[in-house]
């Protein structure tokens, strides 16, 4: 068993997994992002939710679901793409881009023109 998820882990890493991180107000930005590295060959994981206002469930609770998953994301991707328009990251964003360096992801970023050397 444990050398079927050594194999498994080996594959994943291979893949060109890559999760987009950043405001959700940037929901244009991380279209166009998602487009050319999908274009590209990467396998993009992106925010499900793009407006606070479709969650059903708005509590504590489920923002911490919400950030968990994202920070699920994170771990079984290659790198992040943090779409920082006009150089803005916000407090969430940044708690990415920390737990993505703790877990020794590369980190992207739009505001330094690193989507055109992935």
């Amino acid at each position: 068993m444990e050398r079927k998820k050594a194999e498994l882990v080996v594959e994943m890493m291979k893949r060109r997994i890559i999760t987009l991180c950043g405001s959700i107000r940037f929901k244009t930005l991380f279209e166009e992002v998602n487009a050319e590295l999908t274009s590209r060959g990467w396998i993009v994981l992106a925010p499900g939710i793009w407006q606070h206002s479709l969650l059903h469930d708005k509590s504590p609770a489920r923002k911490i679901a919400l950030d968990t998953l994202h920070f699920d994301k994170i771990e079984i991707s290659r790198a992040i793409f943090v779409i920082d328009s006009m150089g803005y990251i916000g407090e969430s964003t940044m708690g990415e881009i920390a737990f993505a360096r703790e877990c020794r992801k590369h980190v992207f970023y739009w505001s330094k023109g690193d989507l055109f050397r992935l």
